[in-house]
């Protein structure tokens, strides 16, 4: 199966590792697997990987939306050395028979020595 971050790569080799507990080197790295998270329905993975200041009480995902694509528009920091970051991305899910997009610029940190969503802008 093809990863559903789109990064070419087979989803056992790209985000399903991730989502079985290995660390995110990169925000990016991170941001990816949580969309690919979304698209195959692991809400235990969103919450792990969500700041617990920011992190919601109930994190209910819907199965009757499809997420069916991510462009990633920029970043900033977030990389191996750093312990923050942004990325840009838009991501399409199909909901009832319309298409949506969602644009963000989500912030990440490094909270004991790993990579999560703080918030987005």
């Amino acid at each position: 199966m093809r990863c559903p971050c789109l990064s070419g790569l087979p989803y056992a080799e790209c985000c399903e590792p991730l989502h079985l507990g290995a660390a995110a080197p990169t925000a990016e790295r991170l941001m990816r697997s949580r969309y690919s998270a979304f698209a195959v329905g692991d809400e235990a993975y969103l919450a792990t990987t969500w700041h617990p200041s920011s992190r919601p009480a109930d994190l209910t995902l819907n199965p009757d939306q499809k997420w069916v694509s991510l462009e990633i528009v920029g970043r900033t920091k977030g990389g191996l050395l750093d312990t923050e970051g942004t990325v840009e991305f838009r991501a399409a899910y199909r909901f009832e028979g319309a298409r949506y997009e969602q644009h963000e610029n989500s912030r990440f940190v490094r909270l004991d020595k790993r990579w999560v969503y703080l918030s987005a802008s």
